[in-house]
């Protein structure tokens, strides 16, 4: 039995690469299917009406259909909003697409992180050219997309002894203990000294249960989740405890567009 056509969906275009001289493969997150693979047939032709369209951080709204793992893509519109962003703040978005292709399966929709994506996106394009207020949107989306994953652990109490968070006390979230509390440094000994008192976890727990209720709109719960992030103090020490989580799920060591940046800032 065919799959329907699926029409008027959504959609930000992740990545993509050539399939042929006249083709390319998309990777696309859309609203209601989730990451979907579409062959856009002779888009790469100079009279292709799709060529201005399908770019990343761009809004649109698109059609496809077909029964294999890899649709066909039938339409595209933009659907307008903002220019296309250039400099750290493409880096910012790019960086965030890699970590919804690396950390979403595909066919899974996650409608709520749509949402929440596109207003990562639109304060991306929006925003000044203000390094921290960047770095802030990344660390909520890092945050809001491992939890809609399903690999975040609870940050209202600590994970494997389920005890409570002491507000002024420093605890660590690591990849396979999930929140723990912070071993104090002892010189050469090492320690964690990038850890975050349980009163910042705590906002970032309340914040994240926010963005996960539907009746908030996804762009108030952006700010909400913004307002707890800059509460959380040294940022730097919220990046290395993102991170190690984020390496950890993803495999790698570094990703692509974060070593780019990293080379051209310290974000």
């Amino acid at each position: 039995m065919a799959s329907p056509r699926v029409s008027h969906e959504s959609a930000f275009v992740l990545h993509q690469h050539d399939w042929s001289e006249s083709s390319l493969i998309l990777d696309v997150f859309t609203r209601h299917h989730g990451r979907v693979a579409l062959a856009a047939k002779g888009v790469k032709r100079p009279t292709s009406g799709f060529r201005a369209v399908l770019l990343p951080l761009q809004p649109l709204s698109i059609g496809y259909g077909g029964d294999g793992e890899i649709k066909t893509l039938k339409s595209a519109e933009w659907l307008g909003g903002h220019v296309m962003p250039g400099g750290d703040a493409l880096l910012a978005g790019l960086y965030a697409n890699e970590l919804l292709m690396r950390l979403l399966a595909r066919d899974d929709a996650h409608a709520r992180l749509f949402d929440l994506y596109a207003q990562v996106v639109h304060a991306l394009c929006a925003a000044p050219a203000d390094a921290q207020g960047r770095a802030a949107v990344l660390r909520a989306f890092e945050l809001l997309l491992l939890q809609s994953a399903g690999l975040l652990p609870a940050l209202d109490h600590q994970t494997l002894t389920g005890g409570a968070l002491d507000e002024d006390a420093g605890y660590c979230l690591t990849p396979e203990g999930g929140l723990r509390a912070a071993h104090a440094p002892d010189g050469d000994a090492g320690g964690d000294a990038a850890s975050l008192p349980g009163a910042r976890w705590l906002a970032l727990a309340l914040a994240l249960a926010d963005a996960a209720t539907p009746a908030l709109p996804a762009a108030q719960a952006l700010r909400r989740m913004l307002e707890a992030v800059h509460a959380s103090g040294d940022p730097a020490a919220l990046r290395q405890q993102t991170r190690l989580l984020l390496h950890y799920h993803c495999g790698v060591a570094a990703l692509s567009t974060r070593r780019v940046m990293m080379e051209l800032h310290n974000l």
